[in-house]
């Protein structure tokens, strides 16, 4: 397989949803789960409706409020039991990216219920004398997922009640000491999305990218524990790492594929080039 095009495969490991099934908020479809997942449904007769075709959260829970109450009650229910793992952070429950919150899942429910989850990325842009310069994090060892890999200089989920733009703000000065007013000439540059079988689960998510060019003198400095350190790397060194070796996260893979696309490191007219766009888009 090609170098490049084997990050975009490995986040696109799903084809289908089989042999998941479908459950629904108000007969709108919002996620997929696992055939046992679905069976255990079955033990919250007050919360989901469950069949052969699926499973229905109880039409008794109008509101966006009342289903995440209940949402939250099974989700505490089947954490012991290894369906999923609580982090207690609410992430939107939508049938579509663009579609109204119609209730807040546990972050850590979202890939067990097959919930789209939706993430912000920055492209921390140093553009010097010798050429372009990027941002990278260095991810805790501590990190349950891609421990000590690279990661953009941002990232994060966005939380329930969050627009990109406000998540990447925050996220931003939690993440790498970024004030807010340093934002602002960041650039919305790509929404890219992939289905993934992941152990913790389904991952269907979609990722608000942004670009943004900053002065030669800062220096983001690690605000949390989230990353270890942030270097600088030459854009050139970073391609040929994407290319050769498998130390950068698995989404952000798709991040620097798509920002060197369009700053043409990558001949986006070349045969490689469509290819590689191509495989970005497919979902949209």
């Amino acid at each position: 397989m090609p170098a490049l095009i084997r990050h975009i495969e490995a986040c696109n490991n799903l084809r289908d949803f089989a042999p998941r099934l479908p459950w629904r908020i108000a007969g709108r479809n919002v996620g997929w789960v696992q055939p046992a997942l679905h069976q255990a449904l079955r033990e919250f007769p007050e919360t989901f409706a469950v069949s052969e075709t699926g499973a229905d959260l109880s039409p008794a829970l109008t509101t966006p409020e009342a289903r995440t109450a209940a949402l939250a009650a099974v989700a505490a229910a089947l954490a012991p039991r290894r369906f999923l793992r609580i982090r207690r952070e609410l992430f939107d429950v939508r049938p579509d990216a663009r579609a109204e919150s119609l209730a807040a899942l546990d972050r850590g429910a979202i890939p067990a219920f097959g919930v789209i989850g939706q993430g912000v990325h920055l492209n921390g842009l140093v553009r010097r004398a010798d050429g372009l310069h990027i941002w990278v994090g260095v991810r805790s060892t501590t990190k349950a997922v891609a421990p000590g890999q690279l990661d953009n200089v941002v990232a994060g989920g966005i939380p329930a009640g969050y627009a990109p733009l406000a998540c990447l703000i925050k996220e931003a000065e939690e993440e790498a000491g970024m004030h807010a007013s340093l934002l602002d000439t960041v650039r919305p540059t790509a929404r890219l999305d992939y289905m993934l079988d992941a152990p913790e689960g389904m991952r269907r998510d979609i990722l608000h990218v942004f670009d943004l060019d900053l002065p030669e003198d800062f220096i983001p400095r690690p605000n949390d524990d989230e990353v270890e350190r942030f270097e600088l790397w030459p854009a050139a060194r970073l391609l040929e790492c994407l290319r050769e070796q498998d130390n950068i996260k698995f989404n952000v893979n798709l991040v620097l594929i798509d920002l060197f696309l369009r700053e043409g490191l990558i001949d986006p007219e070349s045969e490689e080039g469509k290819t590689l766009r191509a495989g970005l888009t497919r979902g949209q």
